[in-house]
């Protein structure tokens, strides 16, 4: 029997997953079975999401409290199903289509796209599939959304002795607009990266450091912008949480990712080359800032700037790194795992703020992690809430085609003005809060 506290919650819950299913059946790209399997996937995720906590230890009570914010989140996810964005219509849609019309998996070693090959094995295993395109690969990034708010649970428990504190981090990242958003609505899949980087570092702090480097090389196989915490496993080295001879897992799991690749026909020089070709791509695009709440937000857009200017930015980023590794370096007896996971935000977030041409995506993980300290130490509560703003007013600007604010400062919107000071406030919290935790 359920309690009088506990029978709203489960009505809201069924409800919400009602709304959900009905929701995929009416969606407009898909065939009545194409939209009860795509119904059927979101129900499963949401069984599966009670599975996992089930076995992080939590009891009927608190799983039902829990599926609240599951039934919510799947609901979010369900409204925006629909919306395709240029980068879908221009380049995702085209790529699937490319391994359809040319025999799957077997053309993976064509020069198609410009993301690395695991993204690509998604897609090509996409082009079997009886279900729209567009579903598809939203249904994978919102699976990535689920198992990032796993990660954030399973973090937010090395950082705290809180019971509440890990159910928080879980609830609040399945909710986070950016990361509702990122992959529901656009498309895109920022989830699934950030998620491994959060698992990575999940598994260091519990001692567990060749599945540890096994994750951050999944990672960074699937998109650059893990870069900006790798730096963090130097620390993780130096404060003995791995050891050296254990680095070279990371080679060789980045190795196995590119192998599927290479047994089809590949060139390894193609493999690596993608990240240098979307680093040309984003300079001769003519701007030093896509949107991003960088410390290149205070430029009008598709500004032109001195060629040294670009340099001397990514110099003061590589500096900035330095220097957070430093610190930890100087104050390694100090440096407990809140610390560690407060140099590896201020890293996800400080490194893009000041380098050049980044959009506005790419401060996905420091908001992610900067919610799950947040959960467990509520005084961060508002650095974490300035992080999310400054990077909702890229995404709105990319996705409604027009800034929140359109009011100009010497060129400038207000809306990017607010964004670059607000993601300026958050990593300053951010450093000040690892200065007080490693003194």
């Amino acid at each position: 029997m359920l309690s009088a506290h506990s029978k709203p919650i489960a009505l809201t819950s069924a409800g919400l997953l009602l709304l959900t299913f009905l929701k995929s059946l009416g969606a407009s790209q898909s065939s009545p079975t194409a939209g009860i399997a795509v119904g059927l996937c979101l129900l499963l995720l949401a069984a599966a999401a009670l599975a996992i906590l089930s076995r992080e230890g939590y009891g009927k009570d608190r799983l039902l409290t829990l599926l609240l914010p599951i039934a919510l989140a799947l609901f979010l996810r369900s409204l925006p199903l629909d919306h395709a964005t240029l980068d879908y219509q221009d380049f995702l849609s085209r790529w699937v289509a490319h391994f359809r019309d040319n025999g799957g998996f077997s053309a993976i070693k064509d020069p198609v796209g410009n993301y690395n090959v695991p993204y690509l094995y998604m897609l090509a295993l996409l082009s079997y599939l009886p279900i729209p395109d567009l579903y598809g690969i939203k249904l994978f990034s919102i699976l990535f959304d689920f198992l990032l708010a796993w990660g954030g649970l399973r973090l937010a428990k090395t950082i705290t002795r809180s019971e509440t504190a890990p159910c928080r981090a879980f609830s609040v990242l399945l909710l986070l607009p950016t990361v509702v958003l990122n992959g529901a609505c656009w498309g895109q899949c920022d989830s699934v990266w950030a998620a491994l980087c959060v698992w990575a570092l999940s598994f260091a702090l519990e001692e567990r450091p060749v599945f540890s480097l096994s994750f951050l090389a999944l990672a960074f196989s699937f998109k650059l912008q893990s870069i900006f915490i790798l730096p963090l496993w130097c620390a993780l080295w130096f404060t003995r949480r791995i050891k050296f001879r254990q680095l070279f897992v990371f080679p060789g799991v980045f190795f196995l990712s590119t192998l599927p690749a290479l047994l089809a026909g590949k060139p390894m020089g193609d493999i690596l080359r993608v990240y240098l070709d979307q680093a040309g791509d984003s300079v001769s695009w003519k701007t030093v800032n896509y949107n991003s709440p960088s410390v290149f937000a205070l430029l009008p857009y598709h500004t032109e700037t001195a060629p040294w200017v670009p340099k001397l930015a990514i110099a003061l980023a590589f500096l900035f790194m330095l220097g957070i590794l430093a610190f930890l370096y100087l104050w390694r007896e100090n440096a407990d795992n809140y610390a560690l996971v407060l140099a590896g935000t201020a890293l996800s977030l400080g490194i893009p703020f000041l380098l050049p041409y980044m959009h506005e995506r790419y401060f996905f993980l420091g908001g992610v992690l900067l919610a799950v300290t947040a959960c467990a130490r509520p005084s961060l509560a508002p650095a974490a809430a300035g992080a999310e703003l400054a990077s909702l007013g890229g995404y709105h600007a990319y996705l409604m085609k027009r800034y929140v604010m359109t009011l100009t400062f010497f060129g400038v919107t207000w809306t990017q003005l607010a964004e670059g000071f607000l993601m300026l406030g958050a990593i300053w919290f951010t450093l000040a809060a690892l200065r007080r935790q490693s003194a």
